[in-house]
């Protein structure tokens, strides 16, 4: 397997790199949060092993990072934060295991090994598709009628997050939850500059419109009729 481990602690990433290479698996490793955003973010790995106290970025964020920009690999965070309050968040986060230090590496390679055998998201579940309006996850590209359309990261988001809920009513507030993650209102015309700039993309050459104002509730993406 193709493993990317980020942790910043010298000791436990020798512990947990040369104990992986030993038993043939293939180790990239950071000890940096962003650096390791980086790694993750360009490179196709069957698991990552992620701290979740890093400098420069940590473990959660990166997790949310991923993500959100659609990667899959199963991801085991490691931490000294053993509650239950912070396991949870850490799976809320989007990871898929949770090891407290410290901890036997034949538990860790068990656990990798488990991640590992889970059958993998099929690509079909990765596209969404809205009339001719086409957004694969994976490959984070957007076309519509076969045109590529190009995207901005939030615009990316909006426009995902419109499709996963197509038919239905997104309000304001949902939207700031679940593509800015704010949990307030920031008083500002955010959503609606955002949903402005994703009509421009995606409806403003072609002759049927598939972002709808519901007017006093919030948005809807679809197909008229």
């Amino acid at each position: 397997m193709k493993i990317l481990l980020i942790e910043d602690d010298p000791h436990t990433s020798a512990y947990v790199a040369n104990g992986l290479r030993e038993h043939g698996h293939v180790v990239d490793h950071s000890s940096s949060g962003r650096d390791g955003l980086f790694l993750a973010s360009g490179g196709s790995y069957d698991v990552m092993v992620i701290d979740r106290m890093l400098p420069g970025l940590d473990g959660l964020a990166i997790v949310k990072t991923i993500r959100a920009a659609g990667a899959r690999a199963p991801v085991l965070l490691l931490t000294t934060l053993g509650g239950v309050n912070d396991r949870v968040e850490g799976l809320e986060a989007g990871a898929d295991d949770y090891l407290t230090k410290p901890f036997a590496f034949a538990e860790l390679l068990a656990r990798i090994n488990a991640l590992a055998r889970r059958p993998p998201i099929a690509e079909e579940a990765a596209v969404l598709r809205v009339g001719d309006l086409e957004l694969d996850r994976l490959k984070r590209s957007v076309t519509r009628g076969g045109k590529r359309i190009e995207l901005q990261p939030q615009e990316f988001r909006l426009l995902e997050y419109l499709m996963r809920h197509a038919g239905q009513v997104v309000t304001r507030t949902m939207l700031l939850e679940n593509v800015w993650e704010f949990h307030f209102d920031p008083r500002t015309s955010v959503v609606e500059t955002h949903i402005s700039r994703l009509r421009a993309k995606v409806d403003r050459e072609y002759d049927e419109e598939l972002i709808h104002t519901v007017r006093g509730s919030g948005y809807s993406l679809g197909v008229s009729g």
